[in-house]
């Protein structure tokens, strides 16, 4: 843990983010974006690797299987639930240097111009919701992976 990171107060319960705990295991953390209490793109999904390490390269192999289980089970959910017709998905770490993962939906009739990680954010027909709304994402995939715990991925 660093105690000068965003990621691990988070896990710490330090600070409040928007929605609820979609999944939470010994190596990752699963959440929806938070904006500070403003509107969020609905479905950007953080998965976070709880300890705390700057890149892909450097997890385990156990951090690494669970890691690309739950980013399979949450985009399959974010398919299903949300009715997505695509899953992008982004590491950067130019802001935090603690490992996280962006899943970001492109839902129906999304501009072409639009398309990408993070230019569904520049939509202004974009699909945003409040705290409530988030909350309401959040419990429909935790649902779906509790309904779909034992599917082959």
């Amino acid at each position: 843990m660093d105690k000068n990171c965003f990621i691990c107060d988070k896990h710490a319960g330090t600070i409040q983010t928007a929605g609820k705990t979609i999944y939470e295991d010994e190596y990752v953390y699963v959440g929806h974006i938070d904006h500070g209490g403003e509107p969020c793109y609905l479905g950007h999904i953080m998965i976070d690797l709880k300890r705390h390490v700057p890149t892909l390269g450097d997890m385990n192999m156990d951090e690494a299987k669970a890691f690309g289980v739950i980013i399979a089970r949450v985009s399959k959910a974010l398919l299903r639930t949300e009715n997505a017709e695509h899953i992008y998905s982004l590491v950067s770490g130019n802001s935090v240097p603690h490992l996280h993962m962006h899943l970001v939906p492109r839902y129906p009739n999304t501009p072409m111009e639009y398309w990408g990680p993070m230019s569904v954010h520049d939509w202004p027909d974009a699909p945003m919701g409040d705290q409530q709304l988030v909350s309401e994402l959040c419990e429909r995939i935790k649902n779906d992976l509790l309904e779909n715990n034992d599917e082959a991925i």
